[in-house]
């Protein structure tokens, strides 16, 4: 279980800091891939950098606490803070009617609570 827990964490926090991207490629460029990308037409590059600043402090908050073993209660209060995100990102995408760009969002929201519910229950860095 332990093992797992790492796994989905490292997973999150790869997917996070890839996810930053936003901060530094203009959004217009991102909205050009694809369908899946012209989410980012609807904020403003300010409020785009500021999600991928959360993003990339999250990415930190769900393995450095623990690997340094500071405050590693950090983590999964991390993983509820990444659900919550992911939340946020599947409520946009129904808004936008974006119905199969939603599920990656949905598979990186059941594991940010699985995470969660790990890292405070069974596998908890605390006892």
């Amino acid at each position: 279980m332990n093992l797992a827990l790492w796994i989905v964490a490292g997973l999150l926090a790869a997917v996070l800091l890839v996810s930053t991207s936003k901060m530094v490629v203009p959004r217009e460029k991102i909205a050009a891939v694809g369908h899946a990308g012209e989410w980012v037409l609807d904020f403003s590059p300010g409020a785009l950098r500021a999600i991928g600043a959360l993003e990339l402090l999250a990415a930190v908050g769900l393995i450095l606490p623990a690997v340094l073993d500071i405050a590693p209660v950090l983590v999964p209060v991390t993983a509820v803070c990444v659900a919550l995100l992911f939340v946020g990102a599947a409520t946009m995408r129904l808004r936008r009617g974006e119905k199969v760009t939603i599920v990656p969002d949905l598979i990186y929201l059941a594991l940010a609570v699985f995470l969660a519910w790990g890292r405070f229950g069974p596998e908890s860095f605390t006892g």
